[in-house]
């Protein structure tokens, strides 16, 4: 999230908070895509991770590209910890680890987005080559223990910091060490959510078989292809995982409400204060009972602040929020919106997904939720791998993106994005797969060639 809300509207009953998710919907369109991507920056000279300050920082790359772009700066307290921009809706943040991180605006097309991507790496390329800085490619920091990563200095991440410990062993290492894409999609209504959510839950365990690209941690291969959703599934179980109650019956805004509403709070935002409430609990707030702040009662920015730090696997905001990809290569960052427009904005493809996996028990999800850092595309469920149902989805999302027809300068359509994805399934083989070969082959062992072969 690039940074929090600030509407004071008081919020004071349950029936409230339906009706925010309710607001989200579009009923007549139109349905745009946002695209968010993390980065790992690093100094080229040495491969040595890149603090927050200093005249080669991160704090003076955020100033740099502030002067090329005119975007608004994102304060906490005296930091500049972002940009946004006001015009088009598109963000820079910082991620604790000095992930940096674009969330694009929302944009009518996977062309816009792009263009969108390439426009931001030609801007921080021009702005970090003279600090001496790239950015690695991959879903988590390859070398660097959690002890070497630079802390960055915004207060909400101070009091996930004391809180992640108390709730899994891993929290630290999502906070620092990984890096994501993320695909933002609309609905219409609110079965339209119901139905988009369910597909695209059943689809994440895919989309992570797909993206995987984090297969080292501490220098060397971790044992897994994707590194970053292993560590998801040990971080905080409460706030993140499958949802399974999404597949029951009566889901819709009010049962994702009640969720989240179980989902223990980490700060209340207060004028510059973040005050540290972290496991209090929402309905609390609304009571005006919150032990940390008595009497304080909830506003529509504190609903808003405490939906962001609920990290399932699809996220439910006014829009949903597809969160199972780790980051990767420029042409993955628009495989991954390219895949679930697809697949949720045309009513054949969903359809036809929705029979692929109709079928499947929420143990059986979950199970492979937990197959799929270690085994990637041989996972299975069902009784088919992974691969098998990816060369049955891709046809799919391709079919509803011709479907489409939104063609650009050259006259093609949004089908193009799909082709790393395509030749992923082609092979039977992720990115971390054949970066576990480069590195048993021609790296020789040596895991500093992911500083080389790995950049934007």
């Amino acid at each position: 999230m690039a940074r929090d809300v600030t509407d004071t509207q008081p919020i004071e009953t349950r029936d409230e908070l339906v009706a925010w998710f309710e607001a989200g919907s579009k009923p007549s369109g139109p349905f745009r895509v946002g695209t968010e991507h993390e980065k790992v920056p690093f100094y080229r000279a040495d491969n040595s991770p890149v603090p927050y300050g200093g005249g080669r920082g991160i704090r003076a790359l955020l100033e740099g590209m502030q002067a090329r772009l005119g975007w608004e700066p994102i304060l906490d307290g005296e930091n500049l910890i972002g940009l946004f921009d006001e015009k088009a809706g598109g963000a820079i943040s910082l991620e604790p680890g000095g992930q940096f991180e674009l969330s694009g605006a929302p944009l009518d097309t996977i062309h816009e987005t792009a263009a969108e991507t390439r426009g931001h790496f030609d801007d921080v390329k021009a702005v970090a080559d003279p600090l001496g800085i790239s950015f690695l490619s991959l879903g988590m920091s390859p070398v660097w223990t959690r002890e070497q990563t630079p802390v960055m200095p915004k207060r909400r991440y101070d009091i996930m910091m004391r809180y992640m410990p108390k709730v899994g062993t891993l929290g630290l290492d999502m906070m620092f060490r990984t890096s994501t894409i993320q695909a933002n999609l609309d609905y219409s209504s609110e079965a339209d959510m119901v139905d988009k959510l369910r597909l695209s839950l059943s689809l994440q365990p895919l989309a992570t078989a797909l993206f995987a690209n984090s297969p080292f941690t501490d220098g060397k291969p971790n044992g897994l292809l994707s590194g970053r959703s292993e560590i998801w599934r040990d971080t905080d179980n409460a706030r993140a995982g499958m949802l399974p109650f999404a597949f029951e019956p009566g889901m819709g805004f009010e049962r994702y409400v009640d969720y989240a509403l179980d989902v223990p709070m980490y700060f209340v935002k207060r004028g510059d204060t973040y005050h540290d409430v972290a496991g209090a609990s929402f309905r609390d707030l609304m009571a005006g009972k919150l032990a940390a702040l008595p009497g304080e009662r909830a506003t529509v920015s504190d609903w808003a602040n405490h939906l962001s730090t609920i990290f399932p696997e699809v996220r439910v905001k006014r829009y949903l929020e597809m969160r199972g990809a780790d980051g990767g290569p420029e042409s993955h960052i628009s495989a991954l919106p390219a895949l679930f427009v697809g697949l949720l904005y045309d009513s054949l493809a969903r359809d036809a997904a929705w029979e692929l996996v109709k079928s499947w028990s929420a143990a059986e999800r979950e199970q492979l939720r937990a197959d799929v850092p270690r085994l990637g595309l041989a996972a299975r469920i069902g009784g088919r791998s992974l691969l098998d149902l990816a060369r049955d989805v891709l046809p799919l999302a391709k079919a509803g993106l011709a479907r489409r027809a939104r063609l650009n300068a050259a006259g093609e359509d949004e089908t193009i994005y799909l082709a790393p994805l395509e030749q992923i399934a082609a092979e039977g083989r992720s990115n971390a797969e054949r970066l576990l070969a480069l590195y048993h082959g021609a790296w020789g062992g040596d895991i500093a060639r992911s500083f080389s072969d790995c950049v934007y």
